[in-house]
């Protein structure tokens, strides 16, 4: 059961990556205002067409003004969809109008918003999720207000779906799922509370359905919750903010001059996240380009301060350039080396015709450019030396089973790497330099295997195949990297083992 629901969310992934999670993150948005315009439009929630559109419009020139001025004061690249994004999101969150009187509160929302990404920084990194900065200001002036109108029920199936696919592609689902447990028990102990002082019969059904359907709680996990820059990197981390956020957002505190509402409560989730992990923002200049295989390359960075990773980790690299395609200006990369190579850090991609924008960029950099990385993230991490593992690799999925390898040896690990021609096994001598059993499954017969790589035959990988290389397949976790597609292959071939995790990616 297991592994038929990792192919299946492998293979719904993979058509999700084709775009960034930005890009999705836009698309989505932008599909639920012109819902939104079209159930205005219809009388089915309390906002009119003017209203929405006059609102959209005002925060799009306030996050677009302020981000350019800040942007060309800075030095830093344009973020076009980034100031799309926090203008989308605050229209969903303030109360929106077009009279003279509420345009001005519309405004400064979409100003501070956007400010707060370059004032309210540490080490390159803003701390808080700025839509939330936006509707708090808006709030203390007294100017406006966050009416989180998105909370209605007509507004819900569409949040969900598209909520959906953004989390799948983000991979935030189980915490957004937490996220919303806890927000709906503790809303439902507060409504409940509060009838039974009143005098009133408690159905608690009927209190479940209101705080769901009727509150912003889906809105807030899908869309704010899971930006990934406020976010700590381990799980265990993200659980504990979800919980915390969702706690103070079930139910609100009276600090007298403020409440903490829906948005209060996620900056407070926010700051926790930053005192748990001390991020700042990673700048890379590069020292070495060198070919891996006729269509993989490496690069190696030198990491301009402190920089603290586990093997098996990601960071997501920035590299600015002109008209991006769908996909953006930001990619994750699994980390190649291990933490004891640093103040050196490698990272390796494939290279294809047509490459994308991004991929096209990243080839022209030169030795000495800086890059800047938003963080390092991730849970693809072994357990401890002494569990057996088993390690598949698709092509360059290889890469974080190089960085935890290169990290020590392990009491029994096998390496089974698929790739689609002898020239392109990537990192074959790191690998038969560690002490695990190294196979190569590909079509045909490498001309020189290190010492001890076996070659397995240039067959599928399938669960027969499987069995044969790793008999004892049911006492071992598995760990698979790759494209999606590839994983959602392989999946079927690991029912076997004692635990699966694996680690996408969806090309670059």
């Amino acid at each position: 059961m297991i592994a038929t629901l990792v192919e299946v969310r492998q293979r719904v992934l993979g058509q999700l990556g084709r775009l960034s999670m930005y890009r999705l993150t836009l698309y989505a948005l932008i599909a639920l205002a012109a819902i939104a315009v079209a159930e205005s439009a219809a009388g089915w929630i309390g906002v009119t067409p003017l209203d929405l559109v006059a609102s959209l419009g005002v925060l799009l020139l306030a996050t677009f003004c302020t981000d350019a001025v800040a942007q060309a004061l800075l030095r830093v690249p344009r973020r076009i969809e980034s100031s799309l994004i926090t203008a989308l999101i605050l229209l969903f969150v303030v109360q929106p109008g077009a009279n003279p009187d509420q345009i001005g509160g519309i405004a400064l929302a979409g100003v501070a918003a956007s400010a707060s990404k370059y004032v309210l920084v540490w080490r390159g990194r803003h701390l808080l999720n700025p839509s939330a900065v936006g509707a708090t200001v808006l709030t203390l002036t007294g100017l406006g207000f966050s009416a989180w109108w998105i909370g209605t029920p007509t507004m819900a199936v569409p949040v969900i779906v598209l909520g959906l696919l953004v989390l799948w592609r983000t991979e935030r689902l189980t915490m957004v799922l937490l996220f919303v447990v806890v927000y709906a028990g503790v809303s439902v102990a507060r409504l409940s509370a509060q009838s039974a002082a009143a005098g009133l019969a408690v159905d608690t059904g009927s209190l479940l359905t209101s705080a769901l359907l009727q509150s912003p709680v889906l809105f807030l996990g899908a869309f704010m919750l899971s930006e990934p820059l406020t976010l700590p990197a381990r799980r265990g981390q993200r659980l504990l903010v979800a919980a915390v956020v969702a706690a103070l957002a079930g139910w609100p505190l009276n600090l007298g001059v403020i409440t903490l509402g829906q948005e209060r409560a996620l900056l407070v989730g926010n700051l926790l996240a930053a005192v748990l992990v001390g991020r700042a923002g990673i700048r890379l200049s590069l020292v070495r380009r060198r070919a891996l295989t006729p269509t993989v390359d490496e690069l190696t960075f030198r990491t301009r301060r402190r920089l603290r990773f586990v093997p098996g980790q990601y960071l997501e690299l920035q590299v600015p350039h002109r008209r991006p395609d769908a996909r953006g200006t930001r990619r994750e990369f699994s980390i190649a080396s291990a933490p004891d190579e640093l103040p050196f850090v490698r990272i390796a991609y494939r290279e294809a015709e047509p490459g994308s924008s991004y991929k096209r960029a990243l080839g022209v950099v030169q030795t000495d450019d800086v890059l800047t990385a938003t963080g390092v993230w991730g849970d693809f991490v072994l357990p401890g030396p002494d569990v057996p593992v088993l390690l598949v690799a698709a092509g360059i999925g290889v890469t974080p089973f190089v960085s935890q390898l290169g990290a020590g040896d392990r009491a029994d690990a096998v390496l089974v790497l698929v790739a689609s021609s002898a020239q392109e096994c990537a990192y074959l001598d790191e690998a038969a330099a560690s002490s695990a059993r190294v196979v190569v499954v590909t079509p045909d017969r490498p001309a020189e295997l290190p010492a001890g790589v076996e070659w397995a035959g240039g067959g599928r990988l399938d669960a027969a195949a499987l069995r044969a290389l790793v008999p004892d397949l049911d006492r071992r976790h598995a760990f698979v990297s790759g494209p999606p597609r590839l994983i959602a292959d392989l999946a079927p071939a690991l029912r076997g083992a004692r635990r699966l995790t694996t680690d996408a990616f969806a090309g670059y």
